[in-house]
């Protein structure tokens, strides 16, 4: 879906307070890793995650996403009854029921004439949420939509070191949990308008999506458990396979060539992935921040976080053509466009 009549009137992010080092982590888990024999540095060396970044204290989901969603409404200089749709896009979640969206939409008094609801897509939920609202926008059902991510990995990162601090925990597991511990928290919102009503703002033009949901069961949060059990070789090689594909449909329809686009907003994962990415793709390293090695994979909040970033430090400049690029868990992948 492509669109003429979106813009992004507001967009914030919130980085959680307390660094939690790999060093740190390495130290809990020696025990295990003398044990095992294991002398690779997986965390830093191979990963490039030093640290990543907590909360402190109790924080839920839904109180990140409202600490954001403020800021980004304060950025749109919009009023909360004009919102006509809030997505929340989080993993991380409150509650089974009622939806995250219902209880952020509440903190922020939004009107009775608001829809809200959760969206749940892996790493692509914040993309996805864009879309939804861009459609809703683009068709004039509403003029404001709301876009928010809270992610708290604090409980994953105490169960899954207690986990793998048993006396029997095996190098298989060690490995399959490990990504748990790149995982990191921070928050994130975005008011997209319809243009009319935000002159001069950043367009977003829409972008394309691909599947390849044959490999679903090649990562897996546990809900049950804060765990995720995640195989990063065969995530790579077929999320690598999906990003080709899925490239070439934003090359025909957003008329897409590397060179001329001005920064690559790249889902964080690690520097394995973000360097195989690059290479796969052309792309100019130059033209992407990355923010994994000092924050950790934030999931779905990953993408606007950067954006966010770049925008506060004036790296964004008028006419700007900036690529997003996603892949989540599931296999599923989507690459949009905003002008700036």
């Amino acid at each position: 879906m492509l669109f003429q009549h979106v813009a992004i009137a507001g967009l914030a992010h919130v980085d959680a307070p307390r660094r939690l080092t790999s060093d740190e982590i390495n130290a809990r888990l020696k025990p295990t890793l003398d044990r095992l024999g294991i002398k690779v540095n997986v965390l830093q060396d191979v990963a490039g995650v030093h640290e990543r970044r907590l909360w402190d204290g109790e924080m839920r989901a839904s109180d990140a996403a409202t600490l954001a969603a403020v800021k980004a409404l304060a950025d749109a200089a919009v009023d909360t009854d004009r919102i006509g749709l809030l997505v929340n896009t989080s993993v991380s979640r409150d509650y089974l029921e009622p939806s995250t969206a219902s209880i952020v939409a509440g903190n922020l008094r939004l009107g009775e004439n608001c829809q809200n609801f959760d969206v749940a897509n892996a790493c692509l939920a914040f993309l996805n949420g864009m879309d939804i609202a861009g459609r809703m926008i683009e068709r004039g059902e509403i003029d404001y939509a709301l876009v928010v991510d809270g992610e708290t990995a604090n409980l994953a990162y105490e169960k899954t070191i207690e986990r793998l601090s048993k006396a029997d925990v095996t190098e298989s597991q060690l490995r399959d949990e490990m990504a748990t511990l790149t995982l990191g928290s921070g928050a994130a919102a975005m008011v997209l308008a319809r243009a009319e009503l935000a002159p001069g703002a950043p367009r977003y033009r829409g972008g394309v999506t691909r599947s390849a949901t044959e490999w679903n069961q090649l990562c897996l949060g546990d809900l049950h458990h804060d765990r995720m059990v995640a195989d990063g070789r065969m995530l790579m090689i077929e999320g690598l396979k999906l990003g080709h594909k899925t490239f070439a449909a934003a090359k025909a329809a957003l008329g897409w060539a590397v060179e001329e686009l001005d920064e690559f907003v790249i889902h964080q994962v690690s520097r394995a992935h973000t360097q195989a990415f690059l290479k796969a793709f052309g792309i100019d390293p130059k033209k992407v921040m990355t923010i994994f090695g000092e924050h950790g994979n934030i999931g779905p909040a990953s993408v606007p976080i950067v954006l966010s970033k770049l925008r506060e430090m004036g790296r964004l400049k008028k006419g700007n053509r900036v690529a997003l690029l996603g892949i989540g868990s599931g296999l599923n992948c989507s690459m949009a466009e905003v002008v700036w």
